[in-house]
């Protein structure tokens, strides 16, 4: 499979470019984004940084330091923003009281110790934690997410019931240990997903990937 995943890299590369992933002007907006985002688009993720910016509050321990009442008003365009604030409060007591706030400190942790650290927290989970260490801290963990595993699932590359972490070995296990490509490939498969391995009517014969796909189309779970 090692040949296969750098050929879906370069075949998405060369059809859709660099994506510039991840939006964020620090690595800490970058971490309350990885949040954020969940079960919500990016340009409600904007509106709600927006809000923190303005405020003055993109600093680990302003944040820390404000009422959740507060946090959830200017988090609102994110939705769900009541749940979201109780799993910032509980991101933000994680790097202020262990970290003391230094997102230096708490990426110097190592990546197996500081993942297991983070799924440790309530409210993040493997996607988030990983988008935490890769974007934010540029350590070499490769997310997954919905996308990857409806693309390599259709193509027959994984089974539909393969989970998270054998996924993640499975691109671990593939591909070097590099961050700018562990970027950039999930970067490239979120925008292959959201365009063309839709959930619904996907758009196979346009995919940059459609020579790959098994006799008959598409798979789908049975």
């Amino acid at each position: 499979m090692a040949a296969t995943l750098m050929e879906v890299y370069r075949r998405l590369f060369d059809a859709f470019g660099p994506q510039h992933w991840w939006p964020g002007e620090s690595p800490f907006e970058v971490m309350i984004g990885a949040v954020l985002t969940q079960n919500t688009n990016w340009q409600n993720v904007e509106r709600a940084i927006g809000n923190l910016r303005e405020a003055d509050l993109l600093n680990p321990h302003a944040l820390y330091a404000l009422p959740q009442e507060e946090l959830e008003e200017l988090i609102r365009p994110a939705g769900y923003f009541r749940i979201k604030a109780r799993r910032l409060r509980n991101l933000l007591k994680f790097l202020v009281e262990r970290y003391d706030g230094s997102l230096d400190a708490m990426f110097a942790t190592g990546l197996s110790t500081l993942r297991e650290e983070l799924l440790g927290i309530n409210g993040i989970g493997p996607e988030t934690a990983d988008s935490i260490l890769l974007y934010a801290g540029r350590l070499p963990s490769f997310v997954v997410d919905t996308y990857t595993h409806r693309i390599f699932a259709r193509h027959g590359w994984i089974d539909f019931d393969t989970d998270y972490h054998a996924i993640q070995d499975h691109f671990h296990s593939n591909l070097p240990d590099d961050v700018a490509l562990y970027n950039e490939y999930h970067a490239l498969i979120v925008h292959l997903g959201k365009h063309y391995c839709r959930k619904t009517n996907p758009k196979c014969d346009e995919c940059p990937l459609n020579e790959f796909l098994p006799d008959g189309g598409p798979l789908e779970p049975e």
